[in-house]
């Protein structure tokens, strides 16, 4: 328990340090963003993927700066949500979604060989949809009934494999290379080739001449070391010191090598990248603007239109979807959004939610910058107890189709994180981390801040958004154990106790 009370008290201190650095903040994003700048509209060329994709550029709206300086968690609605048709977001394109379902299902029969907890889903990683009728009453008391929309919760927090969202994307990007070298070296002469062969010790051999690396704040590295070793593969993840030390141990203990850097979750990635590209047998997966973990967080987007049918509903106009994501660096989240606008259509709705101090991709859309901007740029600390969120500027492939994809986007504080945790455990007696818990403030600001109700009027969603299904997607926390979600729930019950710092608006 003593971790929850020093974590309580981290978030006390962080308080009234806050309150004084963010007056600083905001009279510093004031007099740098002021101008209002060149109105129009300009294109965003992808150097990565050859095309051009537009993107909001209105100058800095000083405001909404302002507001994300000062650390106030708010609603920020898109302007530059595309009311087009789905083609208008390619690339990758149906193609590419097909290719990665078909890898994947090619892949089942070698990950129920390698991880029997795959077996009841035939090798597929998917994780439940949940009604959770008992959190949406709690949404409706702590509203004063403004909230009345039906709740879901996807529950990718018990992902099996590797406990978290990332499982998708780290799981499919390794993979996907995995197959590349098996075909150049005979491991398989070709797509309808018996994939088990890939767990025999000929294979192994061979696999275990490269290494995979990334940069990661933890649970990609998590999926990644997991994947990698499981085939063979050396492993080498650079990670932040900040980052949670249980998740750097149980990479050690299954063979992988953690690097650990000073500096943010960008400098980790850096580091990553360079090694890899000096060396032809070591393989870089990246995080910021990997395609293939991109098409592995898409998949699941895919996936969720037959959920939704097994329980009898299909969204449209007179049921709209609305997706709460949470977002770190932006590769699941926007995967995600992807694969459900292809699937689902013109009715899904994105929202996107992110800590008080790391709001980047927020940042990045509504300044027009994307990724050339961080949120150390407006006097941020980028540090939160969401360490999946912990990340100061967002991905610059995924940023540039989120300008397009997201609705909007809200922002949380530390103890709203906490008392979202909390919330769950008390209604659904689910255990999550508290990076999962940050998109449950969404349903308090669509129907509490003045942008929120602007959206979802918008959005057609119905009095107190009662007309939309609401998924609640978690990200991770089944490999924390019931000691570490024991300690955040202590800290979220000592924090309902100590005094507000203060809603949103």
């Amino acid at each position: 328990m003593l971790i929850g009370v020093c974590d309580g008290r981290r978030i006390a201190r962080r308080r009234k340090n806050e309150r004084h650095g963010h007056v600083r903040a905001k009279a510093h994003i004031t007099k740098k963003h002021s101008g209002r700048g060149d109105p129009g509209a300009f294109l965003v060329a992808s150097l990565h993927l050859g095309y051009f994709l537009p993107m909001n550029a209105r100058s800095s709206d000083s405001r909404v700066l302002s507001r994300l300086a000062t650390a106030e968690p708010l609603f920020w609605r898109n302007p530059g949500r595309a009311d087009l048709a789905i083609g208008a977001l390619e690339p990758p394109g149906p193609e590419r979604l097909a290719e990665a379902t078909g890898r994947l299902n090619r892949f089942a029969p070698l990950l129920m060989r390698l991880f029997p907890e795959l077996r009841p889903a035939s090798g597929l990683i998917e994780s439940g949809l949940l009604d959770a009728p008992a959190l949406g009453r709690r949404f409706m008391r702590q509203t004063d009934g403004a909230f009345s929309g039906r709740v879901f919760i996807k529950a990718d927090h018990a992902l099996p494999v590797a406990g978290s969202i990332k499982a998708r994307g780290g799981v499919y990007a390794v993979l996907r290379l995995a197959e590349e070298i098996a075909f150049s070296e005979g491991l398989l002469a070709g797509e309808g080739d018996d994939y088990v062969r890939l767990a025999e010790e000929k294979a192994v051999r061979v696999f275990g001449r490269y290494r995979l690396t990334t940069g990661s704040t933890g649970n990609l590295g998590l999926s990644v070391g997991i994947m990698a070793r499981a085939l063979g593969f050396s492993a080498t993840v650079h990670m932040s010191v900040e980052a949670k030390v249980w998740k750097k141990n149980l990479l050690r203990r299954i063979g992988a090598l953690v690097v650990e850097h000073a500096g943010d979750y960008a400098a980790a990635c850096a580091r990553a990248r360079r090694e890899a590209a000096a060396d032809p047998m070591i393989r870089f997966i990246d995080d910021e603007n990997s395609e293939d973990l991109f098409l592995g967080y898409a998949v699941a987007g895919l996936r969720l239109k037959k959920q939704l049918e097994d329980r009898g509903i299909a969204a449209g106009a007179q049921t709209p979807l609305v997706l709460h994501l949470p977002c770190g660096v932006g590769g699941a989240p926007g995967g995600v959004a992807y694969g459900a606008l292809h699937s689902l259509g013109e009715h899904v709705h994105i929202l996107i939610a992110e800590p008080v101090q790391a709001p980047c991709m927020l940042l990045g859309l509504a300044s027009g910058k994307g990724a050339d901007i961080g949120v150390t740029d407006i006097g941020l600390s980028g540090k939160t107890l969401a360490d999946g969120l912990a990340v100061a500027r967002p991905s610059r492939f995924v940023s540039r189709l989120m300008a397009r994809m997201a609705d909007g986007c809200f922002t949380v504080t530390d103890e709203e994180l906490y008392a979202s945790l909390l919330n769950l455990y008390e209604t659904e007696g689910l255990e999550v981390e508290p990076s999962s818990a940050a998109v449950f403030s969404g349903a308090a600001r669509l129907v509490q801040t003045p942008e929120g109700r602007a959206f979802a009027q918008a959005a057609d969603l119905g009095e107190g958004a009662s007309r939309a299904i609401h998924v609640f997607w978690t990200s991770g926390g089944a490999l924390l154990g019931p000691r570490r979600h024991a300690a955040f729930r202590a800290t979220a019950r000592e924090l309902r106790k100590a005094p507000s710092s203060g809603a949103a608006s």
